[in-house]
């Protein structure tokens, strides 16, 4: 079961404020009009009221920010390595494809649209409890083929550049026979692995309307839309832009070469 921070912040920042906001139209006056009957020369506030005014404004920020700026995430595993490694902690930008309400996800502003080679976090299609990351290769209306680890775009192949064996200082991360590539997603170049001793999915597809064929950097183990389909655009969350930590908790191992990164 996830734990849905969102829900949280939503139903903390409304218990909170409406507390103190009753505790401002009611419960002061009462509490003082109680006050003056007894002749007591000091009113104290309930532990209630004393925690709502601490934990509203905190709450309510949070919620603000996380739902409408930038949201903060952790890759847990190598789908999209090279470019995001496991333990990075990224950042996301929440008002890049337009502005959605928290908790119902209701579009309430326009913004930009996705565009071949963003990487985007997204509500995963077959459980909307549990947010993914891919690069988007295909946008609504594209034919999508992908045939002995070479990705074709309305019928054209997307220019890869072999740069070299993938070399990664932990070998938990790399395994032999990983090639480290520069592909071109038609004008958008970007990096990749490709695992030569392992076998590809492969197929055609076409994007259907408001929707995006998505695939993770490394195409041999990734867990994409060649297995489960398209990503409608409701589902989209934000777009990836920048890598502020990384962590690796299995290790308790700080990289700090990577904060900062921008994403590409």
């Amino acid at each position: 079961m996830n734990f849905d921070i969102e829900l949280f912040l939503v139903l903390g920042s409304l218990v909170t404020g409406l507390v103190w906001l009753a505790d401002i139209l009611f419960l002061s006056k009462l509490r003082m009009n109680k006050a003056g009957e007894e002749g007591a020369e000091k009113v104290t506030e309930p532990w209630y009221v004393e925690y709502a005014k601490s934990f509203f404004p905190v709450l309510f920020i949070v919620l603000i920010l996380r739902s409408f700026v930038a949201e903060p995430f952790r890759i847990p595993s190598g789908s999209m390595m090279p470019t995001l490694l496991v333990g990075d902690f990224i950042l996301v930008n929440k008002f890049a494809y337009g502005l959605r309400l928290p908790v119902t996800h209701s579009k309430v502003m326009a913004g930009g649209d996705p565009e071949r080679g963003d990487v985007i976090v997204f509500r995963y299609p077959k459980e909307p409890s549990i947010d993914y990351i891919k690069r988007i290769v295909g946008m609504p209306g594209d034919h999508v083929a992908y045939y002995n680890k070479q990705l074709y775009i309305n019928g054209q192949p997307a220019k890869q550049h072999i740069q070299n064996e993938y070399i990664k200082i932990d070998p938990d991360q790399a395994r032999p026979g990983q090639l480290f590539i520069e592909e071109d997603l038609m004008g958008v170049p970007h990096n990749m692995l490709i695992d030569k001793n392992r076998l590809s999915i492969e197929g055609e597809y076409v994007v259907p309307p408001n929707s995006y064929f998505v695939m993770g950097d490394n195409r041999d183990n990734s867990n994409d839309s060649r297995y489960w389909g398209v990503v409608p655009d409701e589902n989209l969350v934000g777009k990836a832009f920048m890598i502020w930590m990384n962590w690796d908790f299995s290790k308790n191992s700080l990289d700090l070469s990577r904060v900062g990164n921008s994403i590409q």
